[in-house]
């Protein structure tokens, strides 16, 4: 019998994923796995003791799957990773193709097929969906938990708001894949998926082509830059905006800025980014007939 283990973080979302733990249960039991129930603790590894399990099923947004992807790859393992989406944006979960209907993901994964698929790499730090830096990219972190869990996706928007008062650029030295250039940036993104808090930002990235997209936005004046914002958001190409695809980014700058990893604290300057490719297994919705 295969051996699982069903985390769930209880504060993601609105908390309904502990309602619903029996029932997922059930599931991957009907499917042959002997299966338990762990409600996440962030101060330790859930895979002390469970370094032989066949899979782990991460119910939560991107900053749990980002908490376990970490936590295994510390201990140098390479257990199969499912996702039952139950935060606010939920990216890589969307990225892999899941159902937002808990159950229904559970009967995806139990059912699924397991993949390898990229995953990124800043300053040994590991993210599945987006690194990030500068304006709006700290976002997640301070947004509180009430907030998203009331009003969803509409809290990252007025919390970012507040940053356009303290507006400003990084000088920034990057070398990608051996090409080497300079500028002054209000954003940086570097993405492994397609989305960042739930808005369609990298049209072209996947999470298994062996490269991340970056989106780098240089400086112009606040009416300026929000213009390109805006017209970018609606499908359009400012100049303002630089897209660049690279498996490997070395990024400097005398800046001290903090930086994102799914919506978590990131790493310090300066920084090395690695697009890792098939370095994570995963479970995806099976493929239909």
């Amino acid at each position: 019998m295969k051996q699982a283990i069903f985390l769930y973080n209880p504060r993601s979302g609105k908390g309904r994923i502990a309602c619903d733990t029996e029932r997922i249960l059930a599931e991957f039991r009907a499917c042959g796995y002997a299966i338990e129930a762990q409600a996440i603790d962030f101060a330790a590894n859930p895979f002390d003791g469970n370094e032989t399990i066949d899979l782990l099923v991460a119910a939560g947004g991107d900053g749990t799957v980002n908490f376990v992807v970490n936590a295994m790859k510390r201990k140098g393992l390479d257990i199969p990773v499912g996702v039952i989406p139950a935060g606010t944006a939920n990216d890589f979960a969307g990225a892999l193709g899941m159902s937002r209907e808990p159950l229904e993901a559970a009967r995806q994964i139990a059912a699924g097929r397991i993949a390898r698929v990229d995953c990124g790499c800043v300053n040994d730090l590991w993210f599945v969906n987006i690194f990030s830096f500068g304006l709006f990219t700290t976002t997640s972190q301070r947004t509180p938990d009430e907030r998203k869990h009331r009003i969803g996706k509409l809290a990252y928007i007025l919390e970012g708001v507040k940053e356009l008062r303290t507006l400003h650029a990084l000088p920034l030295e990057i070398e990608a894949d051996g090409r080497r250039f300079g500028l002054d940036a209000l954003i940086v993104l570097i993405f492994n998926g397609e989305t960042a808090g739930g808005f369609r930002l990298a049209r072209r990235s996947s999470i298994d082509d062996g490269l991340f997209d970056c989106l780098l936005m240089e400086r112009r004046s606040l009416l300026a830059s929000l213009w390109a914002m805006g017209r970018y958001l609606l499908g359009g190409r400012p100049r303002s905006i630089r897209h660049l695809r690279a498996r490997r980014l070395d990024i400097r700058t005398p800046a001290d800025e903090p930086t994102d990893v799914d919506g978590q604290r990131g790493p310090r300057f300066p920084l090395r980014a690695t697009c890792c490719a098939g370095s994570l297994r995963v479970v995806r919705p099976a493929q239909r007939p």
